[in-house]
């Protein structure tokens, strides 16, 4: 029996008092004929005879609702299954094969992504972008084999296939990759036109422009939420490498953008950092440009997991969050960390 997908969901909507939008609906009514495909045990095997996509390929601006309604359709699902940030899963790929490097590489594929089978036989990746090189080159073997292990993929993005890893390095090596997700995925575009990350969201905590009247404010802040805090010096270990929060008052930490962005630090640290922090202050996030686009991909990487995380912040900058400007390169990604900084400076504190 196919699960109700649109009626609960529409349920879900007015439960949470969210906006109901008739492309939502339609995205829908789509995922309930790709579940059906792949889950319900006699149209699946009459779909899967006829070669039935296994992926399913989300893709809009940011702030649509993508997250929104796969997040729904994720959690309704009665599967095996695994919830992952992208950059989370090639850092297990990438251990993995570390593990066991003296086996071949197409043996390590195959080993990795049996593993992967036993633990899920859905994978939700949002927000999937690639920006690394390494990845880049090895995703077209790794996601061949994960469709034929018959393993459903489902993806939020902020691009089209065709358009992902758009004039990176040696982006021919990438084109295996993509023909294989356009053939495996059942695209589609979620079209909106406001953001609602921004429309919901009173910015309350990001503070501009760098001046003196700005710095009393934030420390102003920062003074009463460290309140009763006792201050400690928390040290972190990476695979033998430390990384000093010097700042830190039990799980509310505050950073200078340069010591999260200008060192070369990646998701795996970012990863570690965060799993220590309740709350996060960022101070003096520059702008940027091509000059700084390795510490900009650092912040877009720190973002998504502070995001992936549910960690609210406080920043500051010295302009207004609409005022930001980008590497060439970075745009279309930076579009979305803008996006939720909105959120993530409004996200409701604990107490």
């Amino acid at each position: 029996m196919a699960l109700p997908f649109e009626k609960d969901f529409i349920s879900h909507c007015k439960k949470q008092n969210l906006e109901i939008n008739p492309s939502q609906i339609d995205l829908v009514k789509k995922l309930q004929e790709y579940y059906e495909g792949n889950f319900q045990s006699l149209i699946s095997k009459i779909f899967q005879s006829q070669s039935f996509k296994k992926g399913f390929y989300l893709y809009g601006d940011v702030g649509v609702g993508k997250t929104m309604i796969l997040d729904f359709f994720f959690d309704q699902l009665d599967h095996k299954k695994l919830r992952l940030h992208f950059n989370e899963f090639m850092l297990s790929f990438h251990n993995f094969v570390h593990e066991r490097k003296d086996s071949k590489q197409e043996n390590i594929i195959n080993e990795f992504v049996k593993d992967l089978k036993s633990k899920a036989i859905i994978i939700y990746f949002d927000e999937f972008q690639v920006t690394n090189i390494v990845d880049a080159m090895i995703l077209g073997k790794l996601f061949d084999q994960i469709f034929k292990e018959n393993i459903k993929i489902i993806v939020t993005s902020n691009t089209q296939i065709s358009e992902l890893y758009k004039d990176g390095l040696q982006r021919d090596q990438f084109k295996p990759f993509i023909k294989i997700m356009e053939d495996q995925s059942f695209q589609y575009e979620l079209v909106i036109e406001d953001d609602y990350r921004k429309s919901n969201n009173s910015q309350d905590r990001y503070f501009f422009p760098l001046d003196e009247e700005t710095n009393f404010k934030i420390n102003k802040f920062f003074r009463t939420i460290t309140k009763d805090k006792n201050k400690t010096e928390k040290i972190i270990n990476v695979k033998g490498r430390n990384f000093k929060i010097e700042n830190f008052y039990e799980g509310v930490a505050r950073f200078d953008f340069k010591t999260l962005c200008d060192q070369n630090l990646g998701a795996e640290d970012y990863l570690e950092i965060i799993k220590n922090c309740v709350f996060i202050v960022i101070d003096q996030i520059p702008q940027f440009d091509n000059f700084n686009s390795n510490q900009q991909q650092r912040f877009i990487t720190l973002l998504d997991i502070i995001y992936d995380n549910s960690i609210p912040i406080a920043v500051t900058a010295n302009q207004s969050l609409d005022k930001f400007t980008s590497s060439k390169l970075l745009e279309k990604p930076f579009e979305r960390t803008i996006s939720r900084l909105y959120e993530l400076t409004s996200k409701v504190m604990n107490s």
